[in-house]
């Protein structure tokens, strides 16, 4: 097993190679000056000059990536050319929203989506089976912009139950330690503030998990309808033990893989595919802090949050590959 681990991180560092490369040459052709967009259009083109000179922007392209690669050797994010500001010390906030976020989504989405595709396939051809279905296909159609604005609509502005925007109750903020409000609120007591915060999470983490939900279900049932046509499970049945017995003790053991796979990579989508969701309903996570960075062409940020995204991307894809052994003893890493 540690063997397979060490060889799996080191086929990584190829991979977050190439992505690095990729995304610096592709960034460098989005239109526009990072200096013209910082002073402004009315900016004279000795100060232009002079700021492209300061941020080592006039020099060649495979320069500067070698002194971006140079500074990730050591830990080095870089600096926000908007704010000044290390990145490594300003983008925690931000991932720990996005987290936090992610979290809450993949939970509605596993519990949901599991639960319904076991019942869709223990009941076949059922009216649940038909409307589960129809309901997955609808949440996999369904743009999340629109469902985020008629979770608006319905719940924050007709209802008045859920607020629309934002992590928290402004009048009354979350003292930060962690910046996972949940946690944070938790390690303070201050339970008041912990319900305003579930209550922010909830329209955005019902818009994000519906996808995935969705996709979860699907494949649940499928793999359900697979394992339960076996002939151990059968048997099992004929025994007489009981459907709910069979069900989430034998058939749900032996079709997880496939399942465990759809969640590890829906999970790994939604910490880097948040954006929407993050603006509609003003979440402050990394989707929002790289889509406001494109649009001052602060490079160092598109990069660094691009990197540690596709960093954790990758890291779940990992831990999903080892949990196969955990979940399924016949799986042995060689």
């Amino acid at each position: 097993m540690l063997r397979y681990i060490i060889r799996r991180i080191l086929q990584l560092v190829p991979v977050l190679l190439g992505m690095t490369l990729i995304v610096f040459s592709i960034i460098r052709a989005i239109p526009g000056d990072p200096a013209q967009v910082i002073l402004g259009q009315q900016a004279s083109k000795e100060a232009i000059a002079a700021l492209r000179d300061k941020l080592g922007l006039d020099n060649p392209w495979y320069i500067q990536y070698f002194d971006y690669m140079k500074g990730l050797l050591t830990g080095d994010l870089g600096e926000s050319i908007r704010t000044k500001v290390a990145i490594s010390q300003e983008i925690w906030p931000y991932l720990a929203a996005t987290f936090e976020l992610s979290i809450v989504a993949i939970i509605i989405a596993v519990v949901i989506g599991v639960n319904a595709g076991i019942i869709s396939a223990w009941f076949q051809k059922s009216w649940f089976d038909y409307t589960a279905m129809i309901l997955a296909l609808i949440g996999v159609s369904v743009p999340i912009f629109w469902l985020g604005l008629m979770e608006q609509w319905i719940f924050a502005l007709q209802l008045d139950a859920f607020p629309t925007t934002g992590r928290e109750n402004i009048r009354n903020p979350v003292d930060a330690i962690t910046h996972l409000y949940i946690v944070d609120t938790i390690i303070q007591g201050r339970f008041d503030q912990l319900f305003e915060v579930l209550r922010h999470l909830v329209l955005p983490g019902i818009a994000l998990a519906t996808i995935p939900m969705a996709i979860i279900a699907r494949m649940t049932r499928s793999s359900m309808l697979e394992v339960m046509r076996s002939d151990y499970i059968r048997t099992a049945r004929a025994k007489g033990l009981s459907m709910f017995f069979v069900v989430y003790k034998h058939s749900l053991k032996n079709a997880v893989i496939p399942v465990l796979t759809v969640i590890g990579l829906q999970m790994g989508l939604l910490l880097g595919g948040a954006i929407l969701t993050e603006t509609i309903f003003g979440w402050p996570g990394i989707g929002r802090y790289i889509y406001e960075a494109i649009n001052f062409r602060d490079y160092p940020v598109i990069q660094s949050g691009i990197l540690v995204v596709a960093t954790i991307f990758v890291t779940i894809n990992l831990i999903v590959d080892l949990l196969y052994a955990a979940v399924d003893p016949r799986i042995k890493y060689d």
